[in-house]
């Protein structure tokens, strides 16, 4: 039996696909997100590495927020580049495969 997560009927089309019919550095993140929510994390990071960098860094902007951290720019700083490059590396070995 197929879960309700993991079917693809609620997720948004992806426009770069649709229009000029390759995948943008985004495809992928929301199937990833269902996967991680139905507890599939080895196939989550498979399928969109640069989703683990990223919910650390939204959480730890959230915190931040509220809470002065020491080096605090410097963690995010860092972690932002870690999530861009993550993306950006997955993108690029993703076209290079396909």
């Amino acid at each position: 039996m197929k879960s309700i997560l993991i079917d693809d009927s609620w997720m948004l089309p992806c426009m770069s696909k649709q229009l000029i019919g390759m995948d943008c550095p985004g495809c992928g993140i929301q199937r990833s997100i269902s996967f991680l929510l139905e507890g599939n994390i080895f196939e989550s990071f498979l399928l969109y590495p640069g989703l683990f960098p990223g919910i650390f860094l939204f959480f730890f902007l959230i915190f931040d927020w509220f809470k002065d951290i020491r080096n605090g720019e410097q963690i995010k700083l860092w972690a932002t580049v870690i999530t861009i490059g993550t993306i950006l590396t997955s993108y690029f070995i993703k076209m290079a495969i396909h």
